[in-house]
């Protein structure tokens, strides 16, 4: 694709999104076509040489299709005790709390001495990535469910959390920092003693990124691991998402303006973007997965999640990733045990991010997992699992004795990296 190309296709996209806003007061069925347009010539130019293979199946066929696998599918069903923090805007944070089933310790019990208080468990914080909910963590916590005491919070306008308030109702930008507040929010209500462990996955890293750049005491007093997957502590400006060099210059000059012009008519382009849906199941795949084989359940999990994401989120997080730079922040994870996973296939978030973090933390655990892509935790489970489960054994987060269990495999070729 080359660079006029891929302007013409973003300008098409505005046009037509500001035609779209000019039907409104006529008729709706057009109105929504040239927004389903506008979204549809955009993600065909962001895709470009993407082969769909939906295409060569009927729309009705695919409709029953995905309500089977959503009334089937076990995926993102698991629920723990809910709770509700509040970040310093008064945007409602929504978070769940699994812990440990007393039966499953197969530690001896201590008694204790002169009745002194038993140590708080060891909390695992699991912080999700962009346009996902803490869902994306489905079968991390299955496997973990009942033997180590975990949270699991949806980010400031995704999945259960409240729209931020910030952004709403002051026009403020969304910024990591601001995401690195919001955890700490969470963890003063869901954890706010013992040991920690935090695990993020790319904009999840980042918010634990940010959260020991503005808070490095609580990392040095309480923070005993970290894991960050698929995650990057800068330079994501410069990511071209398998583009052509031209064309993906292009796509960066535009982009953002095309995303404000969206949001702002949201209720319209989600309509459209219903009516696209096909398009936006075959690039979600593209930059999502990797390997050939995937459970098609696990697919469409995916989806649910990224179609779940208002078009005017998705705007207003955009930008903060270009400026996007944690690396000093780094030097507080110096001490600790970490692990750095990343899929080599990773188009959202290269692996080459991870590597850099790991050359920063040289006693870090690098793990790169082959035919992996973005969502690894999803495609290679197992491969996640385990590395996760080490590192919470090595910090004494779990019994060394205890049975973590990869549940499952989403693809036949999926092997430890």
């Amino acid at each position: 694709m080359s660079e006029s190309t891929a302007e013409g296709v973003a300008d098409a996209a505005a046009a037509a999104v500001a035609s779209a806003t000019g039907a409104a007061a006529g008729s709706w069925r057009r109105a929504t076509g040239i927004a389903g347009t506008a979204i549809g010539v955009l993600a065909a130019g962001a895709a470009a040489g993407v082969a769909i293979e939906r295409l060569t199946v009927g729309r009705g066929m695919r409709q029953q299709a995905r309500l089977a696998l959503d009334s089937a599918g076990p995926y993102g069903a698991l629920r723990g005790l809910p709770g509700k923090a509040y970040a310093e805007d008064g945007t409602e944070l929504y978070f769940e709390v699994d812990d440990v089933d007393p039966e499953a310790q197969l530690a001896p019990r201590r008694r204790r001495l002169f009745g002194r208080k038993a140590p708080a468990p060891v909390t695992v914080v699991f912080c999700h990535g962009y346009c996902l909910n803490q869902d994306s963590w489905h079968f991390q916590r299955a496997a973990l469910r009942g033997v180590v005491r975990t949270v699991h919070w949806d980010q400031r306008s995704h999945g259960r959390s409240g729209r931020g308030v910030a952004q709403l109702q002051e026009g403020r930008p969304v910024s990591i920092d601001q995401l690195g507040q919001d955890l700490k929010a969470v963890l003063d209500v869901a954890a706010p003693e013992g040991p920690l462990v935090l695990v993020g996955h790319s904009m999840g890293g980042m918010t634990v990124m940010a959260l020991a750049a503005q808070y490095p005491e609580l990392v040095r007093e309480r923070v005993v691991g970290v894991a960050l997957v698929g995650s990057s502590s800068g330079r994501l400006g410069e990511v071209n998402f398998g583009l052509p060099v031209a064309g993906v210059n292009a796509v960066r000059r535009v982009l953002p303006g095309v995303l404000r012009a969206l949001g702002q008519r949201a209720e319209l382009v989600e309509k459209g973007r219903r009516a696209t849906a096909d398009l936006f199941a075959g690039i979600i795949k593209r930059y999502s997965f990797a390997a050939r084989e995937i459970d098609p359940a696990v697919e469409r999990f995916a989806e649910r999640m990224i179609e779940g994401t208002p078009i005017d989120v998705v705007a207003e997080f955009y930008p903060a990733f270009t400026e996007h730079d944690k690396t000093e922040a780094l030097v507080y994870f110096a001490d600790i045990p970490v692990l750095v996973l990343a899929g080599v296939r990773d188009l959202v978030t290269p692996s080459e991010h991870s590597e850099a973090i790991a050359d920063l933390l040289p006693d870090a655990e690098l793990v790169l997992v082959p035919d992996a892509g973005h969502l690894v935790m999803l495609e290679h489970p197992e491969v996640v699992t385990d590395r996760l489960a080490d590192l919470l054994t090595r910090v004494g987060a779990v019994p060394a004795g205890a049975t973590v269990s990869g549940y499952g495999s989403t693809s036949s070729t999926a092997r430890p990296g």
